[in-house]
């Protein structure tokens, strides 16, 4: 099964996050298909979350799962672009 999910990056407490595409069975830091957006904590309100709606969207609609917390990350963008 394909899965929208974070893929951890930074170091020890400046942690960062890629919003990728990846088959669930790989690592969570493992090899992905695509990356479409970035998650940064630690940043401004503002510039926490960016991720490409459409791509998104498109793998959701070839039946790509995402995970809980990235569903609440895509609402905040979609929120965010209006």
């Amino acid at each position: 099964m394909v899965k929208i999910r974070l893929k951890r990056f930074g170091s020890q407490k400046r942690p960062y996050y890629r919003v990728v595409v990846q088959d669930s069975r790989k690592p969570r830091d493992g090899r992905c298909i695509e990356e479409i957006g970035t998650f940064m904590p630690i940043e401004a309100e503002e510039k926490q979350v960016s991720i490409d709606l459409e791509r998104a969207n498109y793998w959701i609609g070839v039946g790509a799962q995402p995970t809980e917390i990235v569903s609440k990350l895509m609402n905040k963008q979609a929120k965010k672009s209006n």
